[in-house]
C-alpha cells in the first residue's frame, strides 16, 4: 500500500512538471505579443507582415563611395621616395666630368657631345633632391620632364647648351598596396593611373576564394572603404580607379544567416552568391520541423530603417500563396535571423507524449507492485 502512495506521489509531481514542457522557442503569437510589451520598456519593434509587395524591401543598392574623387595624376608624377635616373649631356667644356659615372679632364674643351650619368637620386620625404652646381630642388608631384627643365635652367651659365634626361629608376610614389586573400601581395606600380580597383587585383595575382565571400578595403589617406569584392569585379564599383597612395586590402568576411527556432537544428549558413532571397534561406534551412513547427509563424529578424538601426520583423505566412512569390522577391541580407515559430497546436499532443512517457515506468512499477503483495 506504502508503495503504491509513493508511486502515486511521484505521478502527481511529474504532472505537475508537464506545465513547461520543452520547446525550440516561442510562438509566433508570442513573437508578436513580446514586441508589443517592449513598448513598455521603450524598444520599438516593428512587426511588418509580408501579405502585399508594398511589404517587401527594396533591394540594398550599393552606397556611393565616400573616397576624394580625383583627376588620375600623370603616369610619370615624382613621388616621395621615388630613385631618379639623371644623365646630362655637354658640349664644349664638361662642367659634370669626374661628377658621375663617366670620367674626363674638367675645363678641357671638347667638341663631342658627352653624357655624364649621375648617381641615381632619391626623393626626400620634403620632396627634394640635390643637383651638384644647382643644388636642392624641389620635385615631389612634378612630372620627368618639369624635373629636367628645372635642372636645365638650373645649369644655365655654368655648363655650355646642357640638355638633361631624367627617368624613374625605381617607383614608389606613383603606386599602391595590395595585400590580404591575394596571389602576389605587395606594391603595384600604376603604369597609366587609369587601373580600376578590379585590374589591380587582377595585376597582383587575382584574389583567392570566391567574390561573395570576401570584402575590399580600401584606404586612401584618412579616408577608408569597404566594398563587396563581387560588386568591385563584375558590380556597382566595377569601374573605380586606383589612386597612387591607395592601400587595398582582400579580407575574408562570408555573409551568413542564422537560423534558430523549429527548424530542426540552431545554425549559422553561409550565402550561396551575393544574392539570395527569403525562399532559397528557408529552403537551406530545411523549413520548419513538421513535428515542431508552424509554416503559417516564420519570421525573420534584422535591423532596417534608413539608418538600419530600427528592430524589425518580418512575418511570412507560408500557408498562403502570394507569399510564396513575395518571400522570392524578399532579399537576404548579412547577418539577417530567420526564425520558425513553434505551432501552438502541436503542445497537447507532446502533453499527452510526455505523460505517456511518464506513466509508463510507473504502471509497470505498480504492476510490480501488485505481484509483489499477491
Amino acid at each position: 500500500m506504502k508503495l503504491k502512495l509513493f508511486l502515486s506521489t511521484i505521478a502527481l509531481f511529474s504532472l505537475g512538471a508537464c506545465a513547461t514542457l520543452p520547446s525550440s522557442g516561442p510562438t509566433g503569437g508570442q513573437i508578436k505579443e513580446s514586441a508589443e510589451e517592449a513598448q513598455d520598456t521603450g524598444l520599438n519593434i516593428d512587426i511588418v507582415p509580408v501579405d502585399s509587395i508594398a511589404a517587401v524591401p527594396a533591394p540594398v543598392v550599393p552606397a556611393a563611395l565616400q573616397l576624394p574623387d580625383r583627376d588620375p595624376p600623370p603616369s610619370d608624377m615624382i613621388g616621395p621616395g621615388d630613385l631618379l635616373s639623371i644623365t646630362i649631356f655637354e658640349a664644349g667644356v664638361s662642367l659634370f666630368a669626374g661628377q658621375g659615372r663617366a670620367s674626363g679632364d674638367s675645363g678641357v674643351f671638347d667638341p663631342s657631345v658627352r653624357a655624364q650619368e649621375l648617381p641615381p637620386r632619391r626623393v626626400d620625404d620634403n620632396g627634394m633632391i640635390e643637383i651638384p652646381y644647382v643644388g636642392r630642388i624641389f620635385v615631389l608631384g612634378n612630372t620627368v620632364t618639369d624635373v629636367q627643365e628645372k635642372i636645365r635652367l638650373g645649369l644655365r651659365g655654368l655648363s655650355q647648351d646642357p640638355q638633361v634626361s631624367v627617368s624613374l629608376e625605381e617607383v614608389v610614389g606613383n603606386s599602391i598596396i595590395v595585400g590580404g586573400e591575394v596571389a602576389v601581395p605587395g606594391r603595384l606600380v600604376l603604369r597609366t593611373n587609369r587601373e580600376s580597383f578590379a585590374d589591380a587585383i587582377a595585376l597582383s595575382g587575382g584574389y583567392r576564394g570566391e567574390a561573395k565571400d570576401l570584402v575590399l578595403l580600401v584606404e586612401r589617406g584618412e579616408n577608408t572603404a569597404r566594398l563587396r569584392l563581387s560588386d568591385v569585379m563584375a558590380g556597382a564599383y566595377n569601374g573605380l580607379r586606383a589612386y597612387p597612395g591607395d592601400r587595398l586590402t582582400v579580407l575574408a568576411e562570408p555573409m551568413t544567416f542564422s537560423v534558430l527556432g523549429a527548424s530542426g537544428r540552431v545554425q549559422q549558413l553561409p550565402f550561396m552568391r551575393d544574392q539570395m532571397s527569403v525562399v532559397e534561406a528557408i529552403a537551406m534551412a530545411g523549413g520548419p520541423n513538421a513535428n515542431a513547427g508552424n509554416p503559417k509563424a516564420i519570421f525573420l529578424f534584422r535591423y532596417a530603417g534608413e539608418d538600419g538601426m530600427q528592430p524589425t520583423v518580418y512575418h511570412f505566412n507560408m500557408m498562403q500563396t502570394p507569399t510564396f512569390f513575395l518571400a522570392q522577391q524578399f532579399s537576404l541580407r548579412d547577418d539577417d535571423v530567420l526564425y520558425f515559430g513553434n505551432s501552438a497546436s502541436n503542445q497537447p499532443l507532446r502533453l499527452i507524449q510526455t505523460i505517456g512517457q511518464l506513466f509508463t515506468p510507473i504502471v509497470t512499477a505498480t504492476a510490480v507492485a501488485n505481484n509483489l503483495e499477491n
